[in-house]
């Protein structure tokens, strides 16, 4: 009889390890991908398919190789910060590598030719780069991953954080440059601030309180004392202030954003969970157009401005 136990006890075991194999490659959410190489045959590509705009890649002990593909359920018009939509239908996907990225390397698949946008970090190399590329409609895009040759994969693990938008979110990339760094930089007209307090991911009164540089990123960094909150989809502007919250905003760095007085509305999207900025304008300047908007009735929403 103990012999007979043992014996189930061993087959539950081989059964629970086969199943977590199995959940280890499936992606519940059709977001994120985590997998072992350990599971893959020599030589094999295993074809991974995800349809969200934004999600994660785990590969564990990078063996074989992975073609991914994206294929995001993005709305047909993606509306931009200027009220119209994107006429070009360009869609902007940008890749951030773990720091602890090794193991592989990845590279862009654009109707059939490859082009190295990662390669297998050492010991010593500075944490990868963000990096952007776009796609065309109907061009064929995929990422493919290929592991390198390595005695001890044990502590390899190849993973990024993938994110797909429309092509006015591209100017907010210090990688991928899709138009000049004049137009990244101009001041937003009338119809686009009002656009932007609909669709930003942050709106936030506040004064700016200094500006660095983030030499990973080459992207300025905008601290900012923020006085009114009027939305944020993280929590991107925090403190125990009763009257004030603290965070930062990201520019490109040929902005040439500096630290000045007075009280500005800035808004913008999240970028791999940081504030990049969109429009800026001082708010007395937002208030102004706001105002003149309403009594015409031509604002896209409401905000309960001062």
């Amino acid at each position: 009889m103990a012999g007979l136990r043992v014996w189930i006890t061993a087959i539950w075991i081989l059964l629970f390890a086969i199943f977590n194999v199995a959940l280890s490659n499936y992606s519940e959410d059709q977001c994120s991908w985590r997998g072992s190489g350990l599971s893959q045959q020599k030589g094999s590509v295993e074809q991974i398919s995800l349809h969200c705009s934004e999600g994660t890649l785990d590969w564990l002990y990078p063996k074989g190789a992975l073609r991914l593909t994206l294929s995001p359920r993005l709305p047909s018009m993606v509306v931009g910060p200027g009220g119209g939509s994107s006429s070009s239908g360009l869609i902007t996907a940008c890749v951030k590598p773990s720091e602890q990225f090794h193991g592989a390397q990845l590279y862009l698949e654009r109707d059939g030719v490859l082009e190295l946008l990662i390669g297998d970090r050492v010991e010593s190399s500075p944490p990868p780069r963000v990096r952007c590329f776009s796609r065309l409609p109907g061009q064929r895009v995929a990422l493919f991953l290929q592991a390198t040759p390595h005695q001890d994969i044990s502590r390899r693990i190849a993973s990024f954080h993938y994110e797909l938008r429309g092509d006015w979110t591209a100017r907010l990339s210090p990688d991928s440059n899709p138009i000049s760094s004049e137009d990244a930089c101009r001041p937003c007209n009338n119809t686009e601030i009002l656009m932007a307090v609909c669709t930003s991911d942050f709106v936030v009164r506040g004064n700016i309180r200094s500006v660095s540089e983030d030499e990973n990123l080459k992207a300025a960094v905008i601290k900012v004392s923020a006085t009114r909150v009027f939305r944020q989809k993280y929590a991107l502007f925090t403190g125990n202030g009763r009257l004030t919250k603290q965070g930062e905003v990201r520019t490109l760095l040929q902005c040439g954003v500096r630290p000045g007085p007075g009280s500005f509305l800035f808004t913008g999207p999240v970028h791999f969970g940081e504030a990049w900025l969109g429009c800026a304008p001082r708010y007395k300047d937002f208030q102004r157009v706001y105002m003149i908007a309403k009594a015409a009735q031509q604002i896209p929403c409401e905000l309960p401005v001062d």
